[in-house]
């Protein structure tokens, strides 16, 4: 009996294999069917109907003593009774069920192409020893051909859903990677702004410390899940961009634009964060006058849209500065991750009277939370 740990095949839709299962039978007794017509010289009509009859007979015998075997040696397997009765029973239960079930069949096979022809074939109970294990023989081949045939592209599947959850657990490990590197990024910058308002402000240092601790309970008291909500995610922004604006005061002018049909649209926790930190650390902070952040999100077409502008000094004068591309990576990281190649990231300049620099995330809008 196999262990504890063996890996349970996921099990097909019953009509898909249904059809295969005839398509293969027929296939097998055309091919038998037509060599014992050149063999014999008998009819090619009478020969595939009992051909055609006598496999499907050995082929669903075999696979319904199979399944009953599977199901026996798996009884007390947790992976459910679907998995139980696709998986494989074993060489030594599968002999018996080749055997047998190639009785049956061929029995049951034989009285069926009797009743359609108004003939009288051989059985493997008529005509002596010999000639039932003739039968017997000539029957195993077909019925043990299929086997091997059910038996591969039941490994292949099994491989593939082995290699298929490999790649969900990896691309999760990678999500949890990048989100352990977002998360301290966002507060090693969020301190270093904090020590630097603590020489010059010590009152709005403390404001700021307030925000930030509220923040931070906040964030780490939401859910841990790889997505949440859109709304959730421009809650946190506002709580970020609230404690910048203690920080840089009138300088930082927020506009924050989520309708209501997309509230409740999945995507990954902190995706704009990032986006929202370079816009205010490279584009206004070195700005005297400051500007505008506006975090967008829209629906075009079949496509979710968010976007993130900012009226700072723009790329091309924020591309030289330190770390300013940690921020685009981890999220075009992340939206290849869980989205694939369907998801962009672009970045431009913004409107030549306003400047500043405009970065738009696109995916297509998802009717439920992709796998990961």
């Amino acid at each position: 009996m196999p262990g504890p740990s063996t890996a349970l095949p996921v099990a097909q839709p019953w009509r898909r294999r249904l059809l295969r299962q005839v398509l293969v039978a027929l296939g097998l007794g055309t091919a038998f069917g037509s060599l014992l017509t050149l063999m014999s010289q008998q009819r090619l009509g009478t020969t595939l109907v009992y051909s055609w009859c006598i496999s499907l007979g050995c082929t669903f015998a075999i696979d319904g003593l199979r399944r009953a075997a599977a199901a026996w040696v798996y009884r007390r397997d947790s992976s459910g009774s679907a998995a139980a009765l696709a998986a494989w029973p074993g060489w030594g239960w599968m002999s018996v069920c080749l055997v047998l079930g190639t009785v049956i069949g061929f029995t049951a096979g034989a009285e069926l192409a009797n009743a359609l022809t108004g003939l009288r074939g051989t059985s493997l109970f008529s005509g002596g020893h010999a000639a039932a294990a003739t039968l017997l023989l000539i029957s195993l081949i077909p019925g043990g051909a299929a086997t091997w045939y059910f038996r591969s592209q039941g490994q292949l599947q099994a491989a593939q859903a082995q290699a298929e959850a490999a790649e969900r657990q990896a691309a999760e490990n990678r999500l949890k990677l990048l989100e352990s590197q977002l998360e301290p990024h966002m507060l090693f910058n969020t301190l270093a702004n904090l020590r630097a308002l603590i020489a010059v402000d010590p009152e709005r240092a403390q404001a700021m410390l307030d925000r930030l601790i509220d923040f931070l309970r906040a964030t780490l008291g939401a859910s841990r899940a790889p997505l949440h909500p859109l709304s959730a995610e421009f809650d946190r922004l506002s709580d970020y961009l609230a404690l910048m604006q203690v920080r840089m005061g009138e300088r930082l002018r927020v506009e924050l634009e989520l309708p209501p049909s997309l509230a409740g649209t999945p995507v990954p926790p902190l995706l704009l964060q990032p986006l929202v930190e370079n816009a205010i650390k490279h584009g206004l902070e070195p700005k005297r006058g400051g500007g505008v952040v506006r975090v967008q999100a829209a629906q075009q077409g079949e496509e979710l849209v968010l976007r993130v502008t900012d009226t700072g000094v723009g790329p091309a004068a924020s591309a030289a500065a330190e770390g300013s591309r940690f921020g685009l990576h981890q999220v075009r990281e992340r939206l290849a991750t869980v989205y694939g190649a369907a998801a962009s990231l672009t970045l431009e300049p913004g409107p030549i009277d306003a400047g500043g620099t405009i970065v738009t995330l696109r995916w297509p809008h998802p009717t439920r939370p992709p796998s990961t």
